[in-house]
C-alpha cells in the first residue's frame, strides 16, 4: 500500500493553533503554485512509474480555498502521471467556510471520493476564539452538500473553557450531520503560535482535564456506533481512512508541494518550506528537496512498534518478523518488561489495553531506548 500527499499551503486566515506551513497573505500566488505542483506531479510520476498508489490526499493549509478547477487539474495530472489502484481513495480537506455546491460538484467530477471537514467545535464562540473562519451553520450547510458522501469531521479537544457539555454537543453535531468518520484529537499548543501564550498563562485545560474530555467523547462515539481504530480516529464499520492507515502501517508515500515529506525505499526526504524556493526549483527542473536521510534499522524497528501500538489492531509479531527477521519482544526486551502490564495479547498480536490507549505516549516512550 502506498499514498500520495499534496500540500496546498493557502488559507483565508491562520488559526491561532496552526503550526502547519500556510500562507494566508499569499493566496494570490495560488494559480502559479498549483501550476508548479502539477509540474512536480509530472516529474515525480516519471520516477515512480512502477509503483501503484492506493490513496491520494489533499491537505494544507486549506485546499478548498483555491479555485476548484486547479484541484481538478491536479487530480487529472495524478491519474495521468501515477498508477492508481482501481479503488483508490482520493481525499480533500475542507474548511466549511470555503465550500459551495459548485465546488463540491467539481471535486466529485474530478474523482475525489472522500472529504475531510474541519468542524473542530460546535460552539461558535470557541471557533471564533481560535480564529476559525466558519461557524456551526456553515458546517451544517457543508454537511448537507455532502449527504450520502464518504466524509469525516474533525473535533478538537482542549480549547479554552471547553466543557463536557461542549464535547457532547460537538459529537452530536458531527454524528447527526452524517459523518461516517470522526477524528477527535487534542489541541497541541506549539511554540510560536498565538495560542501558545494562552498555554503559558494557564488558560487552556491541563492534560488531566483533556484526558477526561477525551474519555467522555470516546464513550459518546462508542454509544453511537463509532469504532476507535487509532487513538484519535473513530469510524463506522469499514469507513477507516486508508490514507492514514498507510501511515500507521509504515507504508510508503510521496509528498508533493511545499514542505511535503516523503518515505520511499527506507529513505525520508522533505521539500523546502519556502514558497518562492519551491516554485523556482520545480520550474528549473530540480527536486525541491532540502533534507534527506536513510532510516536506520533501529529507527525502522521503533517506528514499526510505535505506529502499530497506536492502533486498536495492535502489533503483529508475524508482521514484525517478516519485516525485520527478528522478534520484537527480544529487540525491545527491556521496554516490553516495563510495559507488559499495559498490554493485552491475543495470538501473535499485542495491543495497548483500551483504558491506557489515550496515554500511550508515556508507554511508547519506553521503546525509544530499545
Amino acid at each position: 500500500m502506498a499514498g500520495i500527499y499534496l500540500h496546498i499551503p493557502f488559507c483565508k486566515h491562520k488559526c491561532t493553533y496552526c503550526d502547519f506551513t500556510s500562507f494566508p497573505e499569499k493566496l494570490c500566488f495560488s494559480e502559479a503554485y498549483m501550476a508548479c505542483l502539477i509540474k512536480e506531479i509530472e516529474q515525480r510520476g516519471k520516477q515512480l512509474s512502477r509503483m501503484t498508489f492506493d490513496t491520494v490526499y489533499f491537505g494544507g493549509g486549506t485546499p478548498s480555498v483555491v479555485d476548484p478547477i486547479y484541484v481538478a487539474a491536479a487530480v487529472k495530472q495524478i491519474k495521468k502521471s501515477f498508477r492508481l489502484a482501481p479503488d483508490a481513495e482520493i481525499t480533500i480537506e475542507m474548511n466549511p467556510g470555503t465550500v459551495s455546491e459548485e465546488k463540491i460538484a467539481i471535486y466529485k467530477r474530478a474523482g475525489i471520493n472522500r472529504f475531510s471537514v474541519g468542524l473542530q467545535s460546535a460552539i461558535d464562540e470557541q471557533l471564533e476564539e481560535v480564529g476559525r473562519i466558519h461557524n456551526v451553520r456553515d458546517y451544517m450547510y457543508c454537511a448537507s452538500l455532502l449527504k450520502g458522501e464518504n466524509f469525516s469531521a474533525d473535533i478538537m479537544l482542549g480549547l479554552k473553557g471547553q466543557t463536557k457539555e461542549d464535547v457532547r454537543k460537538t459529537v452530536e453535531v458531527a454524528v447527526m450531520s452524517g459523518a461516517s468518520h470522526i477524528s477527535m484529537y487534542a489541541l497541541t499548543p506549539e511554540d510560536g503560535t498565538p495560542i501558545y501564550t494562552d498555554y503559558l498563562n494557564g488558560e487552556l485545560p491541563d492534560s488531566d482535564e483533556v484526558a477526561e474530555l477525551y474519555e467522555y467523547g470516546y464513550a459518546l462515539l462508542k454509544e453511537r456506533g463509532f469504532e476507535r481504530y487509532e487513538v484519535s480516529n473513530f469510524c463506522k464499520k469499514g469507513k477507516e481512512s486508508k490514507h492514514n492507515l498507510n501511515y500507521w502501517k509504515r507504508g510508503e508515500y510521496i509528498g508533493l508541494g511545499v514542505s511535503a515529506s516523503s518515505f520511499l525505499g527506507n529513505k525520508r526526504f522533505t521539500n523546502t518550506f519556502d514558497l518562492d524556493e519551491y516554485m523556482k526549483c520545480v520550474l528549473s527542473g530540480f527536486p525541491p528537496v532540502i533534507e534527506s536521510e536513510d532510516v536506520s534499522e533501529s529507527d525502522a524497528k521503533f517506528e514499526f512498534v510505535m505506529l502499530a501500538l497506536r492502533t486498536a489492531r495492535g502489533l503483529s509479531a508475524k508482521e514484525y518478523k517478516s519485516a525485520f527477521h527478528s522478534e520484537w519482544k527480544e529487540d525491545f526486551s527491556a521496554a516490553y518488561r516495563k510495559t507488559a502490564e499495559y498490554l493485552e495479547e491475543e495470538g501473535d498480536v499485542a495491543r495497548i489495553k483500551e483504558k491506557y490507549l489515550y496515554v500511550q505516549n508515556s508507554i511508547l516512550s519506553e521503546y525509544m531506548n530499545g
